[in-house]
């Protein structure tokens, strides 16, 4: 880059104009609702507010894996929660995540209303209010929460780094797309020499580790992210394409990851979710009158 065009920082940095890229209407360096805005109310106690990116298909993905356990009282309602058009700034959502960032869970069978926000603590709180997937023996444990909070740190960097500045930028950039690429290769030599030696990533075990890892790495694995597993060469990663394929093949994952997309064929969206039967009644006329 020369000199003429470096970008020099200023001394105290303001708020000017939007930032560009797919996401610049929604990008603001303030919080708080925009909106008044409340927040529908199902008849199930889960009240989860989401959409079907990585984040969102965790929780839907946790909560159908639970229903086919045979867990009935984990019947949940999945409102739709539209962030291109600024749904998470309305004041009911804020009220359930002062962060505005889906997924956000309101479990509403006790006497008091319990909010739940980020999707790794959902995550943990519906498998030890359930009892599954989240292993008791310490060990076992520490190992799948190691995992677990090791995807809650590491996959900022393929989403807000490597898939914003390869996929959604106004403009390509080499340095911060070969920084971002190194990383999430590293990120996926970790997973792949670990799951060499493992049948699931915290053990011989399927656990929320696996339900948090999948919808990020095995979807980068299987090219659903970014359109970037050829320029990441994820073919290389032989162990994680393996688990990507296990993982993907459970049906229940099979319908969290249909739930609340509103992209894709049609036929694997379905915008909300209010009941088991809703996977058989979904119809292209029903998500042609949504539109």
């Amino acid at each position: 880059m020369s000199a003429s065009t470096e970008y020099v920082p200023p001394a105290v940095w303001t708020w000017t104009k939007e930032s560009g890229g797919h996401f610049a209407n929604i990008n603001r360096p303030i919080s708080g609702p925009t909106h008044e805005k409340a927040l529908p109310v199902g008849r199930h106690p889960l009240q989860l507010y989401s959409l079907a990116t990585p984040n969102g298909v965790k929780v839907t993905v946790l909560l159908e894996e639970l229903l086919a356990l045979g867990r009935r009282d984990a019947e949940y309602d999945a409102w739709l929660i539209r962030i291109g058009d600024g749904d998470q700034f309305g004041s009911g959502f804020v009220e359930v995540n002062p962060n505005s960032k889906i997924p956000a869970l309101v479990d509403r069978s006790g006497a008091t209303p319990v909010r739940v926000f980020e999707s790794g603590a959902i995550l943990l709180y519906l498998a030890e209010k359930f009892g599954a997937f989240v292993p008791t023996e310490p060990a076992k444990r520490a190992e799948c929460l190691s995992w677990l909070f090791w995807q809650m740190g590491s996959a900022p960097y393929l989403g807000g780094g490597f898939g914003h500045f390869y996929a959604y930028a106004p403009s390509k950039m080499e340095y911060p797309i070969d920084r971002f690429a190194m990383e999430v290769k590293r990120q996926l030599d970790v997973l792949d020499k670990r799951l060499a030696n493992s049948t699931y990533i915290a053990g011989d075990e399927y656990t929320i580790a696996d339900i948090a890892i999948f919808p990020w790495y095995g979807g980068l694995a299987n090219g659903w992210l970014y359109n970037a597993a050829e320029f990441l060469s994820v073919h290389e990663y032989k162990h994680v394409r393996r688990w990507a394929d296990m993982i993907g093949a459970r049906p229940a994952v099979q319908r969290g990851r249909m739930v609340n997309r509103t992209f894709g064929e049609p036929s694997s969206q379905l915008h909300e979710r209010h009941d088991a039967s809703d996977f058989d009644t979904r119809t292209q006329d029903k998500i042609a009158v949504e539109k």
